[in-house]
C-alpha cells in the first residue's frame, strides 16, 4: 500500500492496514502562509517527516470588525467571497497537484464559532452570545456563508477532505451551555454535513487549545471519518481505544503536542511512542492532540512516525 491507500483502508472494516499511519501539523512562519511558498514549505515538511496525510495548514484569519461591539451588531458581519481566500485556495490546489497522487489531501477548516471569534476577540463573542445569542445568529450565519464558499472551491480543486477543528463546547466556556445548541452546533453542522456528503475523507478535531472538557458528549454525532481528541476529561482521562469507542470511528492522537514531542530526545520521543502503539486501538493514525508548537524539531516528528511505520502489533 501507499500511504493513500494505507489511510483509506483505515476506513475499511474489511482491510487489515499495512501499517500504522502517522501525521503531526504546524504552523509555518507568516511567509509561508499562502501561495506556491505555502506549497513548497508544506511539501518539505511532508518529504522529511515522512507523514502519511497533507493537512494544509488554514491562516486566513477573518478580520477585525470594529463596528461589531453588541450583539445586535452582529447583522453588520462582512460576508467574504472567493477572492478574501485566494492565497489559501492557491496553496490548495498546488499541493492536490503536487501530492493527491500519493497521499490523502485535506484542509484545515476553523468553525464558524472559532472564525466569528476573530472578528470581535473570543471574549466579547461569548459575552454576547451570553446576552442575546439569537441575535449574534445573524452574524453566524454570514461567517458559515463565507466558510461554506471556502468549503466549495477547496472540493472543485480536488481536496479529499476536510481537517474540521471545532470549539464552543468546552466546560467552561458558557454560563448556560445551552448556548452550545442555539449558536454553536447548527453553524458547525451545517458545514460538516456538507462536508460529509462530498468528501471522502474528513478529520473531527475536537480542539481543547483554549479549554477543557468534562464530556465530549456535544460532539459524538459530528460528522467524520476520523476522530481527533485530547484524552484529558474534566480531571481524569480516557484511553485511546474509549475515545474510539465514544465516537465509533477510528482515533487520531496519543501524544501531547507539549510534551516530548516539543523538547525530548530522539530516544525519548520513540520511547513515549511505543508507549502509545502498545495501548492503541487497532485502527488508528499516531498523532498528537493538536497542532504542535511552531519551533517543535522537525527530527522528532520525523522519529514518532518511523517508530509508527515500524511497529509491529
Amino acid at each position: 500500500m501507499n500511504k493513500r491507500d494505507a489511510l483509506l483502508s483505515l476506513l475499511d472494516d474489511s482491510q487489515q492496514p499495512s501499517y500504522i499511519p502517522a501525521a503531526f501539523f504546524l504552523h509555518f512562519p507568516p511567509a509561508f502562509h499562502a501561495g506556491q511558498a505555502a506549497v513548497e514549505k508544506h511539501i518539505e515538511f511532508f518529504r522529511h517527516t515522512g507523514m502519511d496525510v497533507v493537512k494544509i495548514q488554514y491562516e486566513r484569519t477573518f478580520p477585525k470588525v470594529d463596528a461589531i461591539q453588541k450583539p445586535e451588531d452582529w447583522v453588520h458581519m462582512p460576508r467574504y467571497g472567493v477572492d478574501f481566500f485566494e492565497g489559501q485556495l492557491k496553496a490548495v490546489e498546488g499541493l492536490v497537484q503536487a501530492l493527491k497522487s500519493e497521499a490523502v489531501v485535506i484542509v484545515t477548516l476553523y468553525s464558524p464559532f472559532m472564525c466569528a471569534g476573530h472578528a470581535t476577540g473570543s471574549d466579547l463573542l461569548v459575552q454576547h452570545l451570553q446576552q442575546d445569542p439569537e441575535a449574534v445568529n445573524k452574524g453566524m450565519e454570514v461567517v458559515t456563508d463565507s466558510l461554506l464558499t471556502f468549503v466549495r472551491e477547496c472540493v472543485k480543486l480536488g481536496v479529499d477532505g476536510f481537517y474540521t477543528s471545532t470549539q464552543g463546547g468546552e466546560a467552561d466556556r458558557f454560563e448556560d451551555p445551552g448556548i452550545f445548541d442555539i449558536a454553536i452546533r447548527p453553524y458547525d453542522l451545517a458545514m460538516m454535513n456538507e462536508i460529509n456528503e462530498t468528501c471522502q475523507f474528513n478529520i473531527l478535531h475536537v480542539c481543547d487549545y483554549a479549554l477543557g472538557y468534562d464530556d465530549f458528549s456535544r460532539f459524538r454525532d459530528y460528522p467524520g471519518d476520523v476522530v481527533n481528541c485530547p484524552l484529558h476529561l474534566g480531571d481524569g482521562e480516557i484511553t485511546m481505544k474509549a475515545a474510539a469507542d465514544l465516537f465509533k470511528r477510528p482515533y487520531m492522537g496519543g501524544l501531547e503536542r507539549l510534551g516530548i514531542l516539543a523538547n525530548g530526545t530522539a530516544q525519548q520521543v520513540r520511547q513515549a511512542t511505543e508507549a502509545v502503539l502498545r495501548a492503541a486501538p487497532e485502527r488508528f493514525i499516531l498523532g498528537a492532540d493538536c497542532t504542535v508548537p511552531s519551533e517543535t524539531p522537525w527530527d522528532n516528528l520525523k522519529e514518532a512516525i518511523d517508530t509508527a511505520h515500524g511497529w509491529e502489533r
